[in-house]
């Protein structure tokens, strides 16, 4: 692979390694496939290139910023040959703002996606074949969004831009005045929202992140302001900047089916860890005699307890446990129990799943917003005994490249 004689006629980064393309240097790239970051993955003589916004199936112009050990890393810069599947982005934005990587694909091609990009997550990472039920898509494409966080860096002058990263920045952020992802209401409150922050930017000594957030009270920005989300026939309040999922739209299907997965097992008692303001804990407070909420944070183990008693529910219970002893009060028999656990991002870590393990209940329903590391946890459960009995991926946040997945395991 030839280096472009240019290369020293540029402001090369210090430790740009030069092999084997030069800085800047314009690649053409046949894409093969897409990974979870939802880049474009295509190789050139054989030598792999990661290019954002390209898909699979084309032949890309692409220009590298990067030579890792094993692969390059490059900026989209125009199509050779396009997908049938590529679609025209709904957002004047896209490709400069960091939010949003499949606006240029079809949405029935985001849904085939994301199924392969689970099975081959499960597969890689975990060890695991295992067939993988179709995504199942968002009922709103766009304005789907409850929830935005728009961020700024501190103001040096009249007018800066208040929006989100730009694609590949850690810093640079771009100026979103609307933004096609979240909800109506939301998009019709940012003018105000952003016209105050702009008069008042003496009040900001260093950046911000603002909260917009959509709920039953309308458009809130107080992050300690007690909201209230219905779902599924529920009431749920806590405050508008704690962890709630941001689709209600598909939100009760997606609860619907983690708690139907649960309650299929037969087993009486429904255990919730990571469980949050309640929120599959009361939705499966009628399919089991006795439901604990597991929680290490205390303020929202107070939130679950208030909306159990908000809905009436007197089978659910809530408690505070540390990591180390998350299960030390839970004392229902393990084969009559199923676990249900939401963890964050990161997943579990090996004190969690060794607890879990040896508890060793019936059942395991794990809902996950990084199926990467679900995947890695699920090679821990499957070594301790379970298998995976069924696998269905939801597509929360259409346009992008995040996947909500929801795996049950059996006891063997």
């Amino acid at each position: 692979m030839d280096t472009h004689p240019e290369e020293g006629l540029r402001k090369v980064p210090k430790k740009f390694n030069p092999t084997p393309f030069a800085y800047h240097q314009e690649i053409e790239v046949e894409v093969e496939t897409l990974t979870n970051l939802g880049d474009g993955l295509g190789r050139v003589e054989g030598w792999v290139v990661m290019v954002p916004f390209s898909l699979p199936g084309e032949r890309v112009l692409a220009r590298v910023w990067h030579n890792a050990a094993n692969f390059s890393r490059a900026d989209f810069v125009r199509v050779l040959r396009a997908s049938p599947q590529r679609a025209e982005p709904r957002c004047p934005l896209f490709g400069t703002c960091g939010g949003c990587q499949y606006q240029n694909l079809t949405y029935t091609a985001q849904l085939e996606w994301k199924t392969r990009i689970i099975a081959d997550l499960i597969k890689r990472l975990g060890g695991i074949t295992a067939t993988v039920n179709p995504c199942i898509g968002s009922p709103k494409e766009y304005f789907y969004r409850s929830k935005i966080t728009p961020h700024f860096q501190q103001p040096r002058s009249d007018a800066f831009p208040i929006g989100f990263l730009a694609t590949n920045q850690k810093e640079k952020i771009v100026d979103v005045p609307q933004c096609p992802i979240a909800t109506e209401a939301i998009n019709a409150a940012l003018p105000r929202i952003r016209a105050d922050v702009l008069a008042n930017r003496t009040r900001y000594k260093r950046g911000a992140t603002l909260l917009i957030r959509e709920c039953a009270e309308g458009v809130v920005t107080d992050p300690r302001r007690t909201v209230t989300e219905n779902t599924n026939g529920l009431r749920l309040r806590f405050p508008a900047g704690d962890f709630f999922q941001n689709n209600p739209f598909i939100l009760p299907a997606f609860t619907g089916y983690a708690i139907g997965q649960a309650h299929q097992s037969g087993c009486r008692f429904l255990v919730d860890a990571y469980c949050g303001s309640g929120l599959f804990s009361l939705a499966g407070a009628q399919h089991f005699e006795k439901v604990l909420g597991v929680e290490i944070n205390g303020d929202a183990v107070k939130n679950a307890t208030d909306n159990a008693r908000l809905n009436g529910l007197e089978n659910c219970r809530f408690i505070e446990g540390s990591a180390e002893r998350i299960f030390e009060e839970v004392a229902t028999p393990p084969e009559e129990t199923v676990v249900l656990m939401d963890p964050p991002r990161r997943g579990s870590d090996a004190v969690f799943l060794g607890q879990l393990t040896h508890f060793h209940p019936k059942r395991v329903v794990y809902v996950s917003c990084g199926p990467d590391t679900q995947a890695r946890d699920l090679k821990t459960l499957l070594d301790a005994g379970y298998a995976v009995t069924d696998a269905q991926p939801f597509d929360l946040f259409p346009q992008t490249r995040h996947i909500e997945n929801i795996v049950t395991l059996e006891c063997a």
